[in-house]
């Protein structure tokens, strides 16, 4: 079994990691502009949740033939666990796919039954992005295979938590039953009620533009399709500027020191910035440097796939409807049980993704192969085939 190894120093003086990892440098940021980020990044946040409540209510214009429609092309579970998978991996963001099924749930197009593969699928998919940063350092072959290790532990984890979890989930709907009586729990205890003031807060803005376009079903589909991709990516995009300049000081002198605390820094960046693509890319190059070991990033990356998750927890709560929360919670129990099952075997994940670093730095064209068949065709040809 691979250790998470000990807490020894294990980082590069500060003059060769400004070196090796161009991405991690000091901002200094003034006040005026500080205060412009933080009105930004509350815009943008208020776009989000205007974007969900305009997915709600186009769903309901387009009426149940759509929602027809979307669960006969997911009444097979595999198809909607490879949806997921080939969606995340379109978008780059698990958050915008869940949010969307959330969403989905809430207006009823989807039910619970076929919105958890989507999910579990989705949770997949967005490992991708880690792998695509990892190919930035192809011209240092030593580097390139830290990287690649680093930016597909992660893959092989999801892979392997799918591989005891969706069977499991097929024959005993562990995840829609467990959900379902936490989300009972917070309806019971008030906590969806507790969200009322936020929905009236975005109900204005969703009616405004509801009406502009004239309540056209398919209009305000798109419209909240483009509003939901924009308003994530430019909100990922102005707190990774926020943060970055402080995250190299945190890097070299508290970050992954232990396995726990680097899993609680996985999920405390991830939490804060709602894109786990983010935070574990951000640490991929720092793995290539050799700043941070396979046996680090692991545990990260565990704490960032739970960070995610609340998206979508943040989603179910806006609509006020208990089914979107169970295909939220349940998102969230997915990794939690991932983590309690894969962990003890830690080394299948680990030994994996060693691997196929070794072997990507031979032939480096392989990563353009493993992503495209992995995240792409595969899902592709299966989705036509059993559909």
């Amino acid at each position: 079994m691979i250790s998470t190894g000990s807490s020894a120093p294990f980082f590069k003086t500060k003059a060769s990691l400004a070196v090796d990892v161009p991405g991690l440098r000091r901002v200094p940021t003034t006040t005026p502009r500080l205060v412009l980020r933080l009105a930004a990044l509350a815009s943008l946040l208020y776009g989000f949740l205007v974007s969900l409540g305009l997915m709600r209510a186009a769903f309901i214009h387009l009426g149940e033939g759509v929602a027809e429609q979307l669960l006969a092309a997911t009444s097979n579970p595999v198809v909607g666990l490879f949806i997921g998978i080939l969606a995340t991996s379109l978008v780059q963001s698990s958050s915008s796919v869940t949010s969307m099924t959330v969403g989905l749930v809430a207006a009823g197009g989807l039910d619970v039954a076929h919105a958890i593969p989507i999910i579990m699928g989705s949770n997949a998919g967005t490992s991708v992005t880690n792998t695509i940063v990892a190919a930035v350092q192809v011209d240092r072959p030593e580097e390139f295979r830290r990287a690649v290790a680093a930016g597909t532990v992660d893959d092989f984890f999801e892979l392997t938590s799918l591989a005891v979890l969706f069977p499991l989930q097929l024959t005993t709907n562990v995840l829609g039953t467990s959900a379902a009586y936490v989300s009972r729990a917070v309806s019971d205890f008030g906590g969806l009620a507790m969200i009322d003031p936020l929905r009236g807060f975005v109900e204005p803005a969703v009616t405004l533009v509801a009406r502009l376009e004239s309540e056209s079903g398919v209009v305000m589909l798109v419209t909240s399709l483009v509003l939901l991709f924009v308003t994530l990516r430019y909100f990922v995009f102005t707190l990774k500027g926020l943060l970055v300049g402080r995250l190299e000081v945190f890097f070299n002198e508290t970050l992954f020191k232990t396995a726990p605390r680097a899993m609680l820094l996985g999920f405390a960046c991830t939490f804060v910035v709602q894109s786990s693509s983010v935070t574990t890319s951000l640490a991929v190059p720092l793995a290539g440097a050799g700043a941070v070991t396979l046996q680090r990033m692991f545990p990260y990356v565990l704490g960032a796939n739970v960070g995610t998750t609340f998206t979508a927890i943040m989603a179910a709560l806006v609509t006020g409807e208990e089914v979107a929360l169970t295909v939220a919670i349940a998102h969230l129990l997915f990794n939690l049980l991932g983590i309690l099952i894969i962990w003890p075997v830690r080394w299948i994940p680990l030994s994996l993704a060693a691997w196929l670093g070794g072997q990507t730095s031979r032939s480096r064209p392989m990563v353009v192969a493993y992503v495209l068949g992995v995240f792409f065709i595969v899902p592709l040809i299966l989705i036509a085939v059993l559909r």
